[in-house]
């Protein structure tokens, strides 16, 4: 009880309280959750943290916290909901600093009044902070990149409590660009990110969807290849492929001017052929997983040239009928299977995958049920430099403990 106290008496008392079964991180279920209200009481709780060896996971609305390895243990979890306003908004210098614990669909709202977006569209939503500690992204990514090419700066707070504050408000500052890098896609392992700095972009004047139906692979890899060509500037490239070796939907998004859009839709339509046709809505799946959240997911990333390979891959996946889904322009896919699915199938297809896609593409297990027992990362080249790293950070491995690759 004392250590509810102490966090009673940082947060609030109504922002302090022992955990239940619904706050558990991927089956684990902590002891405590806090809910800070700024920095500084951010800070003051990972102290208390600190002193009474807590294991803490950091959680925004929950929506990537099956994500990632079960923690080896958890505490405390550290909410970050409350952390939720809109510090500054530049909209003249195209830039935004905002909370960790801001909902990205409701900065979208205040940043579209002023006829401007973040350009982050992941379809997982969630918060500002957790869509940078999982360096989520949606198809937007084409064209504008992921939170990791956005980020300008950042504020985060140690395991030890202490506050670090990297970049700036000016998007050509490149002064600790390192360090938001570093955090992104960290899953929570490194610090808290309490506050971000984003540039943004004006919100486009028109937009057109073209979609043409795929035959199979080499049809889809050829498509893709013909529209990454071209001068037609796609914002987003999605494939749809609800049944391995079953017809395809590829999809291009254009934005821009109202004079340009529909001529160079026009030639997008021409370029791909077949039964392509072009129109101002997008379709259902779009910017939408292929996955819920009691499935089995994938996270596929590979060399864009070697799309035909993985889609191949899938096809024989072994009595498995994996949705597959995303930014073929990119070179990153997401696979979904049902929640019950054969867990030795699982893993075989995830070999399969891992093999075809060496040394350059990885096959990433985002969630899964315990019975998948297999490593959710695969080989990391770089795994000995992320220890090294997490032990600067965080030297008794008390941040989501054992949540990211390697056990980090």
């Amino acid at each position: 009880m004392a250590v509810l106290a102490g966090l009673a008496a940082i947060c609030g008392a109504g922002n302090a309280r022992e955990a239940g079964p619904h706050d558990a991180v991927a089956g684990v279920t902590p002891k405590y959750v806090a809910a800070p209200g700024c920095t500084e009481e951010v800070a003051a709780v990972l102290r208390l943290a600190a002193d009474q060896a807590l294991t803490v996971v950091p959680r925004g609305t929950g929506t990537k916290l099956a994500w990632g390895a079960p923690p080896r243990s958890v505490d405390l979890v550290l909410d970050t909901t409350r952390l939720a306003r809109v510090v500054e908004h530049a909209a003249g210098d195209l830039v935004v600093v905002v909370e960790a614990g801001t909902r990205l669909d409701t900065l979208q709202e205040t940043l579209a009044a002023h006829g401007q977006r973040l350009a982050l569209d992941p379809p997982s939503g969630g918060t500002v902070g957790g869509t940078v500690a999982a360096n989520a992204a949606g198809p937007l990514r084409l064209l504008y990149g992921t939170a990791r090419d956005l980020l300008i700066g950042v504020t985060v707070v140690r395991a030890d409590g202490v506050v670090a504050r990297a970049g700036g408000k000016v998007v050509k500052n490149v002064a600790g660009y390192d360090l938001g890098k570093l955090f992104t896609g960290s899953y929570g392992t490194l610090g808290v990110i309490t506050q971000a700095v984003f540039r943004l972009h004006p919100l486009p004047a028109a937009r057109a969807y073209v979609t043409r139906t795929v035959a199979d692979a080499a049809e889809a890899s050829r498509l893709v290849q013909a529209v990454l060509r071209s001068q037609l500037v796609p914002a987003a490239l999605e494939l749809d492929l609800p049944r391995p070796g079953g017809p395809a939907t590829l999809v291009v998004l254009l934005e821009g001017a109202p004079a340009g859009v529909p001529a160079r839709a026009e030639t997008l339509v021409a370029l791909l052929g077949g039964d392509a046709r072009a129109g101002e809505e997008a379709p259902p799946w779009w910017g939408r997983h292929p996955f819920g959240p009691d499935d089995i997911a994938l996270k596929i990333a590979y060399p864009i040239a070697d799309l035909e390979a993985v889609m191949t891959a899938l096809a024989g996946a072994g009595g498995l009928e994996p949705t597959l889904r995303g930014s073929v322009g990119t070179g990153v896919l997401h696979a979904g299977l049902p929640g019950d699915a054969d867990p030795a199938a699982v893993a075989r297809l995830l070999g399969t995958l891992r093999q075809a896609l060496r040394p350059w593409g990885s096959a990433i297990l985002l969630q899964a049920p315990p019975a998948v027992a297999v490593d959710r990362w695969g080989d990391v080249p770089a795994l000995a430099l992320m220890r090294r790293v997490k032990t600067q950070f965080d030297p008794a491995h008390r941040l989501s403990p054992g949540r990211f690759v390697g056990g980090i």
